[in-house]
């Protein structure tokens, strides 16, 4: 079932959101106003997250709220990753979640932490179990990511790519289990978890882990898990088709499920992290699929009479 959906993601990470097309984040914040108008339109009682924040800014979500955000959502995602790409410690993990509680009184999610296993797979463990004592009960809903590395054949989302040096490499060895389906050390840390600390994994156009993946969290046991239906992906032929499956395929989890990346032919650049040209084409995108997944209780979606 859909628990939640969220609208973008990292938009203060120029990997995910172009702050030189739009630096003050005045297009973002229209957009998400619209989506937010548009998703509860569709279905008012699915919560709607905003996009998890990286870093985690207070100053972001002030900025965004003299913008009119807060009206349009209900909860405030963070992420964080302070073994790899955060320039602060693990166990400051809750105090960065009371500056951010200290700001809004909405309730804050955690929908992505993780560590990788670039340095030490004995450290990934480690990480696993940390985080779940620091934030199991802290917030109500952690989701780690991720289950999968992802394959050194695939690009990192980023935009800096090879001149992070090593940060780079770390996005490629975050899973709990490598890039042929293996289960490191981590697994074993996590397992004790898994009922309370849900995953995020991102599933790519027709990714050929989804079956493994579904089988992979029956087994630990997941309840909560974090993905994606992208706006990009939309437009390819048997789109539908696709995501119908990926949803279908999830259906045993309590979902979030995020809205993002601009279509190259429909942003004001060709990148994914582009401002829409029409922000409103977006928030139809987003309530299309809350309408064919997460329909009113009232009405059927189309997905579910097919």
């Amino acid at each position: 079932m859909i628990e939640a959906v969220k609208i973008w993601n990292e938009p203060n990470n120029k990997s995910h959101w172009d702050p030189n097309l739009d630096p003050e984040w005045d297009l973002f914040a229209n957009m998400t106003r619209l989506a937010g108008q548009a998703i509860a339109a569709e279905n008012a009682r699915v919560p709607r997250v905003l996009g998890g924040m990286s870093p985690i800014d207070p100053h972001f979500l002030k900025r965004l709220e003299a913008r009119g955000v807060m009206d349009h959502v209900d909860v405030i995602a963070i992420h964080g990753f302070p073994l790899d790409w955060n320039l602060w410690q693990i166990d400051e993990w809750p105090a960065k979640v009371d500056e951010i509680a200290a700001v809004t009184d909405k309730p804050i999610w955690i929908t992505e932490v993780g560590v990788s296993s670039f340095g030490s797979e004995d450290v990934q463990a480690w990480g696993v179990k940390k985080t779940a004592e620091l934030l199991i009960g802290k917030v109500p809903t952690v989701h780690w990511y991720s289950l999968y590395d992802l394959p050194k054949t695939w690009e990192a989302t980023t935009r800096h790519k090879e001149a992070e040096g090593s940060s780079y490499y770390r996005h490629f060895h975050m899973g709990l289990l490598r890039e042929d389906g293996s289960p490191k050390p981590a697994v074993e840390a996590y397992a004790p978890y898994a009922a309370d600390m849900g995953l995020c994994q991102w599933f790519h156009f027709e990714d050929h882990r989804l079956d493994d993946a579904v089988a992979w969290m029956k087994r630990l046991g997941v309840r909560q898990l974090r993905t994606g239906l992208s706006w990009a992906d939309s437009f390819r032929p048997d789109a539908d088709r696709w995501f119908d499956r990926q949803m279908e395929a999830l259906a045993d989890f309590d979902v979030t499920v995020t809205f993002c990346f601009t279509p190259e032919h429909r942003g004001i650049e060709p990148h994914h992290t582009s401002p829409p040209q029409a922000a409103e084409e977006f928030a139809e995108f987003c309530a299309a699929m809350v309408r064919r997944y997460a329909p009113a209780p009232a009405t059927r979606s189309a997905y579910a009479a097919e």
